[in-house]
């Protein structure tokens, strides 16, 4: 599975941003998509995920900001980034859970998200 991430920036605080990251390849292998970040100087951390039937989980840093969707036909993946907040400042990477396969993991190119004071 292939993934290409668009959509980071700078935005001032409380500002807005949507990121975008398309899937290509073993399509059907795919059981969640959904961002990571990576700060500088932290362990990369999940943002959020969206199962193939829809379910979805954020994490509490994020929870009533920041919105994940899916267009399942078109094979992507949308996260709206609202009232966003300095430490929301990372690099975010699109990914894909492929679980039970091996390699479990895909990860797109990480798209720069700087949002200043």
């Amino acid at each position: 599975v292939q993934l290409q991430a668009s959509g980071g920036g700078l935005v001032q605080a409380g500002g807005s941003l949507r990121l975008s990251c398309s899937a290509s390849g073993s399509i059907g292998d795919i059981n969640a998509l959904g961002w990571f970040r990576q700060a500088p100087g932290k362990q990369r951390e999940l943002v959020s995920h969206i199962t193939t039937d829809g379910r979805t989980n954020y994490a509490d840093s994020v929870k009533g900001r920041f919105t994940i969707s899916r267009n399942n036909a078109k094979n992507t993946v949308f996260l709206q980034m609202n009232n966003l907040k300095p430490e929301d400042t990372a690099v975010y990477y699109c990914h894909a859970d492929l679980w039970p396969n091996i390699p479990q993991h895909s990860w797109g190119q990480g798209t720069l998200v700087t949002v200043s004071s």
